[in-house]
């Protein structure tokens, strides 16, 4: 096998990791640092799309509130993201029209 046959497999390999592997691992690395940031009071969806509060930490599950007096038992790995909460609602305009002011 020739030098330049011998480099460019040495390449493709290259390029391959840097496509294929590399934001595999980044992706790994988000996904292990959302699961240890869990904390009681989060909302999180789960994988399978079901959203709740999460009540209790334990070892590898959580315990999500999905409903008033509901509480279901969820491995850590199944939970899909963490929902950010919403930003304070601003307060809705008054009902009352603007006055109008005569220029007479």
């Amino acid at each position: 096998m020739s030098g330049a046959g011998l480099l460019l497999i040495v390449v493709a390999f290259g390029f391959l990791y840097f496509v294929l592997v590399r934001p595999q691992k980044r992706r790994q690395l988000q996904s292990r640092q959302l699961l240890d940031s869990l904390k009681v009071g989060d909302e999180v969806v789960t994988a399978a799309g079901i959203y709740g509060r999460i009540a209790e930490v334990l070892d590898g599950d959580v315990m999500v509130d999905i409903a008033p007096q509901v509480r279901v038992r969820v491995a850590r790995r199944a939970i899909g993201a963490i929902i950010p909460p919403a930003d304070e609602p601003e307060e809705p305009e008054s009902e009352e029209p603007p006055a109008v002011e005569n220029g007479g």
